[in-house]
């Protein structure tokens, strides 16, 4: 039976680089992990076996520690950029390179000699997937593992009830979340000025978490539409955010067994769920925007 080969693409995956930058007695550290990968004319190598149009991917490692040398990092966003340009324009059979960027943070540890020590934020990762196939860009940016909670401000009332519901409505409950989001930046090609990548994922974190903080809850979903909305309103630079939300389950413990009360309103004892939880996934999109990214975020 005649076969046709699909999608396919290749790769070197998960290249660590720490970039370390001397200013003087005050250094700087850019921690990734950069990952590459490549598609085009590769019929053959499937077909046949050769690698007349196959760039090693331990030349791929080379390239991410020498242009992490000879360019620096200013951000993931302008890293991955770099990396990008140079497959597609340097090797002709490569039509298409994705550049996926983590980036963990480190921050000064505040001491008056604390220059050139630190310690590693314990907080997200950050995330950058940046793809160019020759003439247009596709920048995607966000963030992994945010654990966020609100200990007010939140109830669950009014839902649907069957024979088999057992959950009490409440009028004030513990909501939390493990943040996963990513967003579509509009920069789409060099012709246009590049956003300021850093300040932009600063801002947007930033908008994230004020909305968050400030949305009286009905629900998970209306916190993630605030969320969502808070960013395209402000950030004139990105058209769409997508957010994968685990509900963090916290259920009062029953201490009726042991004579006491376990109030609310006065120093209330809660079991940390951890599975099963709900999850609540979607997309928020600038008004005349196509849903771009992918439902999965894994996939990014």
């Amino acid at each position: 039976m005649p076969t046709l080969l699909g999608q396919n693409q290749y790769g070197k995956a998960e290249n660590r680089v720490v970039r370390i930058t001397r200013d003087g007695d005050t250094h700087h550290i850019k921690d990734l992990s950069v990952s590459v990968s490549l598609s085009g004319d590769m019929d053959e190598v499937h077909h046949s076996g050769s690698n007349a149009h196959v760039l090693p991917t331990d030349t791929m490692k080379n390239t991410v520690y020498a242009f992490a040398r000879e360019h620096g990092v200013e951000s993931a966003e302008q890293f991955g950029i770099h990396l990008a340009r140079h497959f597609v324009t340097s090797q002709e059979p490569i039509h298409r390179a994705r550049i996926r960027v983590e980036e963990y943070a480190w921050e000064r540890i505040g001491t008056p000699g604390g220059k050139h020590s630190f310690v590693r934020r314990g907080q997200e990762t950050r995330l950058t997937q940046t793809t160019f196939d020759g003439s247009s860009w596709e920048v995607v940016s966000g963030l992994r593992d945010l654990v966020v909670m609100n200990s007010t401000d939140s109830e669950f009332r009014g839902y649907v009830k069957d024979e088999y519901t057992t959950l009490p409505e409440t009028s004030d409950r513990v909501l939390a979340t493990e943040v996963s989001a990513r967003w579509r930046f509009n920069w789409t090609d060099d012709a246009r000025e590049m956003p300021d990548w850093e300040e932009s994922y600063e801002r947007t974190r930033t908008h994230l978490l004020e909305a968050f903080a400030e949305t009286y809850s009905r629900s998970l979903q209306q916190t993630l539409y605030q969320m969502g909305s808070r960013i395209i309103e402000h950030r004139d630079e990105i058209d769409e955010v997508r957010f994968s939300l685990p509900n963090k389950h916290h259920f009062l413990v029953d201490l009726e067994p042991f004579g006491l009360e376990n109030d609310t309103a006065d120093g209330a004892v809660y079991l940390a769920a951890d599975r099963p939880y709900g999850l609540i996934e979607a997309t928020v999109l600038r008004d005349g925007c196509e849903a771009r990214i992918p439902v999965d975020l894994t996939r990014l």
